[in-house]
């Protein structure tokens, strides 16, 4: 089933009106679900927001709130996010970095007490919009286990790197995990098994089970120790930068609220275009199959479903409607 994109935008703004958003931050959030939904990141857009209705609901998320800076440090600020949405509090938080780099040439945005960003490639095509390169991060509740451990005492911490180009920009969007939980969510929908091994099931064994790795919150750290490695380091580093709750907190209350967030801009006239025109085309050439660079699939995505309509759940899009 397919929806026209400003009807999905649409319905996601009357129901956030209906749970207490004003007009002005129920559109800026609207937007970020259904731009996800459009660029094919189906688990952060219309299958996500049911659960951040619930959130809403349950109190975890202040639809009133409003983000401030709280520190300064030269170019480095911290914000307090007020557990207001994590998708509105990312956009300022960002728009800040950007103004930051536009008139110092780097720009960086610590925020705590936050919530869950939804896309975090969202903030890395802001900043590449706006002619800046775009690096953010964010913690998560415990998801995956440190490498040799059994527990999952290290939250699934994604990571973006955005590049301007004059097409598209260049979006690395990643999570510390082999499959995003997201991602997961969306094999299980389909009834689908994962292609690559994803995680351990309660046994111990890797499995490609998504439902299993989703229940055991075992998932596959990337590169094995490395991912593992990378996934600390992003902790420590916004417990460094916001003295905001770390994935032990945000893990001992039982729910994903109140993480913490960084978001960096930085600006230069000359980001040698041709340059990176070369190494697009040297990664590409002399495969037997088509190479995508992070971002092209979803430009062509983007293109694909604004001209034919954006693909819903029709399950899921029932249960939105019937918030």
């Amino acid at each position: 089933m397919r929806v026209k994109y400003e009807e999905l935008k649409d319905v996601f703004k009357e129901k956030l009106i209906d749970l207490g958003f004003d007009s002005a931050k129920a559109g800026i959030v609207a937007g970020i679900f259904a731009d996800n939904s459009r660029d094919g990141v189906y688990s952060h857009g219309l299958n996500r927001f049911p659960v951040f209705a619930q959130l809403i609901k349950d109190g975890l998320v202040d639809p009133d709130a409003t983000p401030e800076m709280v520190e300064k440090h030269g170019l480095v600020e911290t914000w307090e996010g007020y557990n207001g949405a994590g998708m509105f509090n990312a956009t300022v938080c960002m728009d800040r970095a950007i103004e930051l780099a536009k008139q110092y040439g780097v720009g960086i945005v610590g925020i705590r007490n936050t919530n869950h960003w939804m896309r975090g490639g969202t903030y890395g095509w802001q900043a590449a919009q706006a002619d800046c390169i775009g690096i953010c991060f964010t913690n998560a509740i415990g998801s995956m286990p440190p490498w040799g451990g059994t527990f999952p005492r290290l939250g699934n911490n994604p990571l973006v790197i955005a590049v301007p180009r004059p097409e598209h920009p260049i979006v690395l969007d990643m999570a510390m995990s082999q499959y995003s939980y997201g991602k997961m969510q969306e094999y299980e929908l389909k009834q689908k098994q994962l292609p690559f091994d994803g995680g351990y099931d309660s046994n111990g064994e890797l499995t490609r089970d998504p439902a299993e790795i989703r229940k055991t919150k075992r998932a596959l750290p990337i590169g094995l120790w490395k991912g593992s490695g990378l996934a600390l380091m992003l902790d420590v580093l916004l417990a460094a930068l916001t003295g905001g709750r770390s994935v032990e907190q945000i893990t001992a209350s039982g729910k994903e609220f109140g993480v913490s967030q960084c978001f960096i801009a930085i600006h230069k006239p000359d980001l040698h275009e041709s340059l990176i025109e070369e190494i697009l085309a040297y990664t590409k050439s002399e495969s037997p199959q088509e190479i995508s660079f992070p971002g092209e699939n979803t430009f062509r995505t983007r293109l694909e479903n604004l001209r034919e309509g954006v693909p819903v759940n029709e399950e899921m899009w029932k249960k939105v409607k019937a918030i």
